[in-house]
């Protein structure tokens, strides 16, 4: 059970969690903080926590099996639980059904918007592995899936939807699509080989890296402006400073030339950028709640 369980989660890449969860986690916390003065409860964030897991879980578990006949042919995903044949098609379709459960039960706990908006999480955690199939826009989608992340936080803890909260929606919305164009260049020649769309498919490396660039200044616009519509100040812009000069790392140590060090840039960096964004905000707040 206890190797079984190791399985599921390699399959989910449960340490990529760390993408997504502190985002959600500053959702909640800007959320509280503005419309509320306050900081979110721990029983709002231990939903936000399992509405994540379910979320994210049932996400991945959709991708893995949608994708795992190209998996089987691509030499970097051949070794993934389903074409190595470590988990059987209905194995992941359980543990697909019981993460969608656990994010509907987290959502009806919540509040009634976060029930609402259920259907729309949904149509883009299920929508979004079938995209690269038809466009080169796949990473935007992925984006707009991400980042429910942060605007579920936000939710989860307010009942409402506002400026900010779609201004802080959008800013992850390009982190996520300019890294994950970044990632899809080692698979270029596989991608073109199989038919499926992406950005560097579509414009070529060179171009898709220019355009991750300006993705992801978009994202630092995104990120500064938060400074000017809600109480946050010094601490946030210091984690703002380092966040950049880790999106600017990201890009330089990444070329058309030279892919070598792609898994560095895209999950040492995104992580810690994600991390230190968090961090600092949360220092913010809680430094400016208890003066």
């Amino acid at each position: 059970m206890v190797k079984k369980i190791g399985i599921f989660l390699q399959m989910i890449k449960f340490e990529h969690t760390v993408f997504a969860l502190p985002f959600a986690f500053m959702g909640a916390l800007l959320g509280s903080v503005v419309m509320f003065g306050e900081l979110p409860s721990w029983s709002q964030i231990g939903w936000v926590i399992i509405a994540m897991f379910g979320a994210r879980s049932a996400a991945m578990g959709l991708n893995r099996l949608i994708d795992r006949i190209s998996d089987a042919k691509n030499p970097r995903t051949a070794g993934r639980a389903i074409p190595a044949g470590l988990l059987k098609v209905g194995e992941v379709s359980l543990f697909i059904a019981f993460s969608f459960f656990l994010l509907f039960w987290a959502a009806f706990k919540l509040n009634p918007l976060s029930a609402k908006l259920l259907p729309i999480a949904v149509f883009l955690l299920v929508f979004y592995s079938f995209t690269k199939r038809f466009t080169w826009a796949c990473h935007l989608i992925l984006g707009l899936t991400i980042a429910l992340a942060p605007l579920g936080g936000w939710v989860a803890v307010t009942g409402t939807v506002d400026g900010t909260a779609m201004i802080f929606y959008f800013t992850i919305v390009f982190w996520t699509a300019g890294f994950d164009i970044i990632y899809s260049c080692q698979d270029v020649d596989f991608d073109r080989k199989e038919g499926l769309y992406s950005i560097p498919v579509r414009f070529g490396v060179a171009r898709a890296l220019g355009i991750a660039k300006v993705f992801h200044l978009l994202t630092a616009l995104g990120f500064i402006s938060l400074l000017f519509i809600t109480d946050l100040s010094w601490w946030y812009v210091a984690g703002m400073l380092i966040a950049y000069i880790i999106m600017f790392y990201e890009h330089y140590i990444v070329s058309p030339s030279d892919l070598s060090k792609l898994q560095t840039a895209f999950f040492t960096m995104n992580g810690v950028l994600s991390i230190v964004v968090f961090s600092f905000t949360l220092i913010d707040l809680v430094v400016q709640f208890y003066k």
